[in-house]
């Protein structure tokens, strides 16, 4: 879970005035609201481009020269063992009493100083010479990669691009902090056995409090971070009881990460990053300590080690200390942290959620179209229609079902309802009556999108009636589908 105090962007979509006139029920548009920036060699700035190839040549180098992961290894190691040479020496000294070694001295005759100091200069010599065959016999690792990505340039690897531009983008294209940055992290990966992490069975499960699901309107993968689970008790003291359980966290959270990476495809062009959901309704981050600590730990280690693996995020169901925290915090962000987040009251939550994430891919506890384990609607079919409603209005949604033994199934919601809605099945043959499925109700400011289905026995349609008795348009979004069994 991840989450940081930035400077309101708040959705406050109009939807008061003038509806338009009635007319046939229209696809959803996508939302090109923010834009990533590109991975082509060809979209980048001059700047761009030679601060990317002057990158390359730096990690050419220090990977051919061993120094990208080892050189402070084996620098450590040299320290630790001429250290440890050098007090073993003086011991040895230490316990020379000083009388005997003056006597030594003035025992020694000239032939014989002469012959130990080249016995001496020869050992040092062959120590050298040990040394240098032991520094020549180091095997250079040309096969270091990041998250399947080779990194030596030279490889010429189709997602290298991409990979060192998130690095660059970090560190606003300053070469020597973007190779910093990235010899922390592989260092950081390597220490904790990162690249394994999807292997391990933790003993946590936190799958309540952070998830992925589905993909947004330009295909991003969506991460939702839930806090408002930590208001459970037993599940805080089991998730940040200790120390030791706050560790597990925090590699859980990285495991998650590491499984929204495998869906990205870092190919120029290809979806390179996620969209990210905060949603802080009944969050207790400011009454429990251990959890603003996971959560800045959390945040601190995606922040230094997945750069610009973000594209966009969100936070939603905003209580009011969040703004009262933005106001300290957002003077020190730069521009660049800040245009990437968007804030919803919880009065605006489907609303903003539904511009960057498609209903059939928003969860229908945010108002979508998505449940868990549903498989009526395929991606192929049921797409979703979207229709206005104006103030003081009526309309109509007809699904013709000529066959008897048609079987409908529908999705149906109104952002911020406030409507009257009914169900009714109408037969062709103005002798039958017609059928209520639903009889008409008033829907409140808070009802979740509908789903309903019905079996004809006779031709006829299914005709869904919204009436909007109050003083602002409504936006209607709808599927169906229908499957005659007897076909």
């Amino acid at each position: 879970m991840t989450v940081e105090v930035v400077k309101v962007e708040e959705e406050t979509q109009n939807v008061d005035g003038v509806a338009a006139t009635k007319e046939e029920p229209k696809s959803v548009t996508k939302c090109s609201s923010y834009k990533e920036e590109s991975n082509f060699l060809c979209d980048l700035k001059e700047f761009e481009r030679k601060a990317l190839n002057e990158f390359k040549a730096k990690l050419e180098e220090a990977i051919l020269g061993n120094s990208l992961l080892n050189k402070e290894e084996e620098t450590i190691k040299k320290n630790e063992k001429a250290a440890a040479g050098g007090v073993v020496e003086k011991e040895k000294e230490a316990e020379k009493p000083v009388d005997e070694e003056a006597e030594q001295e003035e025992d020694k005759n000239p032939k014989e100083q002469i012959a130990q100091e080249v016995e001496k200069e020869a050992e040092k010599e062959e120590e050298k010479n040990e040394a240098e065959g032991e520094e020549k016999c180091v095997e250079v690792d040309k096969d270091i990669a990041l998250w399947g990505v080779p990194l030596l340039p030279s490889k010429g690897a189709e997602g290298i691009d991409v990979i060192l531009l998130k690095f660059l983008r970090a560190r606003e294209f300053k070469v020597n902090d973007a190779l910093e940055m990235l010899k922390n992290t592989l260092q950081w990966r390597k220490g904790n056995k990162i690249d394994s992490i999807l292997d391990e069975d933790l003993e946590v499960d936190l799958s309540s409090a952070a998830y992925m699901n589905g993909v947004d309107r330009e295909g991003h993968p969506v991460c939702y971070n839930i806090y408002g689970v930590f208001e459970s008790d037993e599940l805080y003291q089991k998730t940040f009881g200790t120390e030791e359980k706050r560790g597990q966290f925090l590699r859980w959270r990285l495991r998650l990460m590491e499984q929204g990476i495998q869906k990205l495809d870092f190919k120029p062009g290809g979806i390179s990053s996620l969209l990210q959901i905060n949603d802080l309704k009944n969050a207790p981050v400011l009454a429990k300590k251990e959890l603003r600590v996971a959560t800045k730990q959390a945040v601190d280690l995606l922040q230094n080690n997945y750069p610009e693996f973000v594209a966009r995020n969100i936070i939603i169901n905003a209580p009011f200390w969040y703004y009262a925290l933005n106001a300290l915090i957002s003077p020190f962000l730069t521009q660049r942290t800040k245009s990437k987040f968007v804030v919803a009251r919880p009065a605006k939550v489907t609303e903003t959620l539904l511009k960057y994430i498609p209903a059939e891919e928003l969860p229908v506890q945010y108002g979508g179209f998505k449940r868990e384990n549903d498989f009526e609607f395929s991606k192929e079919g049921g797409a979703v229609s979207e229709i206005t409603l104006k103030a003081g209005s009526t309309e109509t949604i007809e699904i013709q079902a000529p066959e008897i033994g048609t079987t409908i199934t529908w999705d149906l919601t109104v952002l911020g309802w406030e409507v009257s809605y009914k169900e009714e099945f109408v037969p062709t043959d103005e002798g039958s009556y017609t059928i209520i499925v639903q009889k008409g109700k008033k829907m409140g400011s808070h009802e979740g999108p509908i789903r309903n289905t019905f079996k004809n026995n006779e031709a006829g349609k299914l005709v869904l009636t919204i009436d909007n008795a109050s003083s602002k348009k409504k936006r209607v979004l709808y599927r169906y589908k229908t499957k005659n069994f007897s076909s």
